[in-house]
């Protein structure tokens, strides 16, 4: 049966006597209840009707190195809206002497996500600031109109994005081989992807669930939550007992960039459909509540600092990941001083676990100043996606004051540098193996030559590979000329030299501020193994680290912006020589890996043995290895590998480049 398609919504209307009412029944059983998502209880009768906000967009607001190729500008509002034009209106700007871009506005077929679609074959300019405003969006049920224009801006990198977008987790999650056992039968399916995608793409017909007769395959909605990139299949009554599904996103599922989707049932470079499988459980889970387990910062705490984000991490007894589509300006409240409504620039869910929601404020926060977080409960609040939705009883409230003294300026961002999933300096770079994947760009300021054993999707860009050393980069090579051969105009030529040197200045830049900030603990003596560090900057005493003998476990309490930042005046090394010793780097409690750096003053050896997980990105001075020759257990480098100076060898290598 088809399923049809519902776009990141929110409740946009709130009645706190239809709440009371309602978690009271809710109160007698215990949850669960009506599914309670895109409610309209605006209007008449003693509602109050809120106007409709902006509660996502893409590309992020601050976000830095957006491809140059990215062909539409998107804003998803907290409930249906009216056709643009007539007073609504959504621009996209910059400053001369760029020329701002002609586009049209078109709305999703729910009146939910508002694109604005640059013309055919027009790019956006490299390494400039735009500006996208949306003003004027009117309701379709009440006819309010948005209380004022939001704003926000994006920088563009100097390259396009052709590396394709991948499902990084998903739920039920995937077991391979599968299927994935027990999943509740009153579950919503889910995946989250590395990459923003295009919400158009995401719908009934790229997003199926079936089984095999004689189930029948379930009806449902597909939506899209832009500011968590996870797209989201809610079956309209729960699933069958014991009985394996099949889920899908096919290939025609893109990021923003047009690049379809890089599934499981095909090789690298090519697109394909991502599928997974799962067994329902004998019964479904009881209802239960919601409720908020821990915050950051935490109540009454008083060391806020101005740029911090506010963090809200669930206990959802379900197991079910909490519903991006009920996290909005109206169920995440933040006021300030003379109790003014602070808006956000992000409410985003963590990709992890889905359970932590992080509120990022459109303003710094004044110095002094005492704020009150509201997370909202009752059937207009937040909920899980659980079928029916379990909510929260009553609205959860804490207060914190902000204080600027002692506040750590983060890390520059990368970039030109972010796309980069390896940079080999100036000397290029080698893989040696047949299993190596890179999710992202890789690059040296050397020649085409110096590059060996890699190919992209580039007609005929193939870099010295031999029968027993291939590497599959999904993304582009950029190298100074000449052209790796013939066939392949378009790379080793003077406008890839030139992303590639704004990548190393770029990665340069990054390595000296992360040098300049003030010394950290060496929590190990040098070496890290079995600790678990709390957010912050450690500093190696004797000059080097190590994780040698267990992993090192990275804790962010519930913040998934917390930094990490290791600073070493000479090596990094990771793992013990022989395959019996690999070590990872583990995230816990909404870590990123986007947030971790190691600044390496020579250079760094990652897993000799093979095998292992590395978090980061690792900027060294004198080059990187990960394996050694002959080794085929495969080494995960969630991050980055971005030399300066000398080549990055990899072997049996996966490296994925993490999103923003």
């Amino acid at each position: 049966m088809n399923a049809m398609t519902r776009f990141d919504g929110s409740p946009g209307f709130r009645s706190w006597l239809a709440m009371a009412v309602l978690g009271t029944l809710l109160a007698g059983c215990g949850g669960g209840g009506s599914d309670g998502r895109d409610p309209i209880l605006g209007g008449p009768g003693g509602n109050v009707a809120l106007a409709p906000t902006v509660i996502a967009v893409t590309p992020l607001d601050g976000a830095t190195a957006v491809p140059i190729n990215s062909p539409m500008i998107t804003a998803t509002f907290s409930e249906p809206v009216q056709s643009f034009g007539s007073g609504a209106t959504f621009t996209v700007t910059c400053a001369a002497p760029c020329v701002s871009p002609n586009g049209t506005i078109t709305l999703d077929s729910a009146g939910r996500v508002a694109s604005y679609n640059l013309a055919d074959g027009t790019g956006l300019t490299p390494s400039t600031q735009y500006t996208a405003t949306v003003t004027g969006a009117r309701s379709v049920a009440t006819g309010l109109v948005m209380a004022s224009p939001y704003v926000w801006r994006f920088t563009t990198g100097v390259a396009p994005d052709l590396t394709r977008p991948r499902v990084i987790s998903t739920e039920p999650v995937t077991t391979i081989p599968g299927p994935t056992p027990g999943a509740p039968t009153n579950t919503a399916i889910s995946a989250t992807f590395s990459e923003d995608m295009a919400p158009d793409t995401l719908n009934a017909a790229s997003f199926t669930v079936t089984c095999a007769a004689p189930c029948v395959s379930p009806a449902g909605t597909v939506s899209y939550s832009s500011g968590s990139r996870t797209a989201i299949f809610l079956p309209d009554e729960a699933l069958d007992n014991s009985t394996t599904y099949t889920a899908r996103i096919t290939q025609a599922a893109t990021d923003i960039a047009g690049n379809a989707l890089a599934g499981n049932q095909a090789p690298l470079p090519g697109a394909s459909d991502y599928v997974w499988t799962f067994t329902t459980a004998a019964a479904p889970l009881p209802p239960a509540n919601v409720t908020v387990l821990s915050t950051t910062p935490a109540a009454v705490a008083t060391n806020v600092c101005p740029d911090d984000s506010i963090n809200a991490t669930f206990n959802v007894p379900s197991g079910a990941r909490m519903d991006p589509a009920s996290l909005s300006n109206d169920t995440f409240i933040v006021t300030g001083p003379g109790a003014t409504s602070i808006g956000a620039s992000s409410i985003t869910l963590d990709a992890g676990t889905g359970q932590i929601a992080t509120f990022v404020p459109s303003q710094p926060l004044d110095a002094g100043a005492e704020y009150t977080a509201t997370i909202v409960g009752g059937a207009s609040g937040v909920m899980d996606l659980s079928v029916p939705a379990n909510t929260m009883l009553v609205d959860y409230t804490w207060s914190f004051t902000v204080d600027a003294d002692g506040c750590q300026v983060p890390p520059p961002p990368l970039g030109a540098a972010a796309p980069f999933g390896v940079f080999g300096g100036s000397a290029g770079m080698t893989n040696q193996g047949l299993l190596t994947i890179v999710n992202g760009d890789i690059g040296t300021t050397a020649v085409s030559t110096a590059v060996t054993g890699f190919h992209d999707a580039g007609p005929g860009c193939t870099y010295t590979e031999t029968p027993l050393n291939i590497g599959t980069v999904n993304g582009l090579i950029y190298t100074a000329p000449p052209s790796p051969t013939p066939l392949c105009p378009t790379e080793g030529t003077a406008a890839t030299l030139a992303v590639a040197q704004q990548a190393r200045a770029d990665a340069l830049l990054l390595y000296n501020e992360l040098v300049a900030l003030p010394p950290g603990l060496d929590p190990g003596a040098g070496n890290l193994a079995n600790l678990v560090l709390a957010p912050g900057t450690y500093t190696a005493a004797a000059g080097s680290f190590m994780i040698q003998g267990g992993d090192l476990t990275l804790d962010a309490g519930g913040d998934p912006n917390a930094v990490w930042v290791f600073q070493m005046a000479t090596s990094l090394t990771v793992g013990g020589p022989g395959v019996a010793f690999p070590q990872s780097v583990l995230l816990v409690n909404g870590a990123q890996a986007n947030n971790v750096y190691w600044q390496v003053g020579s250079a760094a050896t990652i897993n000799a043995g093979g095998g292992g997980t590395m978090v980061g990105t690792v900027i060294s001075q004198s080059g990187i290895a990960v394996s050694t020759p002959g080794n085929v257990t495969l080494v995960t480098v969630d991050g980055r590998l971005l030399s300066l100076g000398a080549s990055v060898t990899l072997v049996n290598t996966i490296i994925n480049v993490p999103g923003p």
